[in-house]
């Protein structure tokens, strides 16, 4: 089984991915394969509602100058996805909003490619707005037909520079939560 995860932050090694960190470590704990994809900062611009996707049915978006057909393909091969942001203006940062929109138009164009795929957002986020961010997340999750991993908390971690995060004991706990949980789900769909 595999986790990929998907850094929509443009700081490598900020406070979302030492959250997402926190998750692997779990899911790691239960012998399941993880990978990171760095999205933030990198070429990944919006949907352009060419609509060919629909048309081609070929599991790719025909718009190929950027990195959102090699996202297309990782989340393909994994057993969940987890995507992370952190929080900008009470939003999420644009190239995770594009993800979401592109690699979500592909799937819906293709009979939903990620049905059934355990889902999960982690959000990092220096004071408010992160609840908006991880319901965008989610929503493209339940559009597209995957299963939430919940934790015992919403999967939010609190800090501004970074590392400040890993400060957060109640939201680096969370983490550790939600990999449990996402391990356990992952189990129970492979039965």
């Amino acid at each position: 089984m595999k986790v990929t995860a998907f850094n929509g932050s443009p700081r490598r090694g900020g406070n979302t991915s030492l959250l997402i960190g926190h998750v692997f470590a779990a899911l790691q704990k239960e012998g399941i394969e993880t990978e990171l994809v760095q999205v933030g900062g990198e070429r990944l611009h919006g949907c352009v509602a060419c609509y060919k996707c629909f048309t081609n049915k070929d599991r790719r978006c025909a718009v190929a100058d950027d990195i959102a057909n090699d996202c297309i393909e990782r989340m393909l091969e994994s057993d969940g996805i987890i995507i992370g942001s952190p929080t900008y203006f009470a939003a999420l940062t644009p190239e995770t909003k594009a993800l979401i929109d592109r690699c979500g138009m592909v799937s819906r164009a293709n009979n939903d490619l990620f049905r059934r795929k355990a889902g999960a957002a982690v959000v990092a986020m220096r004071r408010a707005g992160a609840i908006h961010v991880f319901d965008t997340i989610n929503h493209f999750f339940t559009i597209s037909q995957m299963i939430i991993t919940g934790s015992n908390y919403w999967n939010i971690g609190v800090g501004r520079n970074i590392g400040d995060v890993e400060h957060d004991e109640e939201g680096v706990a969370t983490m550790g939560v939600l990999g449990e949980n996402m391990a356990w789900l992952l189990k129970r769909i492979a039965e």
